[in-house]
């Protein structure tokens, strides 16, 4: 089956691609091979160059492994865990104000 693959912004590649450096030095700083971690991983040592390569077309689950392969899994929890913008959407809604619902024993 043909996937097709993602089509990004120049600079989120940019991005993906310092993302799969950054699991490539820290493969480096163990000083593991691409075989134990993909090994570890359960996945192919192709699909480990595709995820050091920041390759969009390779699954999350695939980069979780990885994550998990070198011990960073909690990293994973960094993701969108400073929401900046949504904060501020969230708090404009909350200066609207709301009517208090009607008591039962009002007509």
């Amino acid at each position: 089956m043909n996937r097709k693959r993602p089509v990004l912004l120049p600079k989120h590649e940019r991005m993906l691609q310092q993302l799969g450096e950054q699991f490539k030095l820290a493969r480096l700083r163990r000083k593991l091979s691409a075989e134990q971690i993909s090994e570890r991983a359960d996945i192919g040592t192709s699909t480990l160059w595709r995820i050091e390569k920041g390759d969009p077309g390779v699954a999350v689950g695939n980069y979780f492994q990885v994550l998990t392969a070198l011990g960073l899994e909690k990293d994973i929890l960094n993701l969108a865990s400073d929401d900046e913008l949504g904060r501020k959407i969230q708090d404009a809604e909350l200066t609207s104000k709301k009517r208090a619902p009607k008591k039962k024993g009002d007509a």
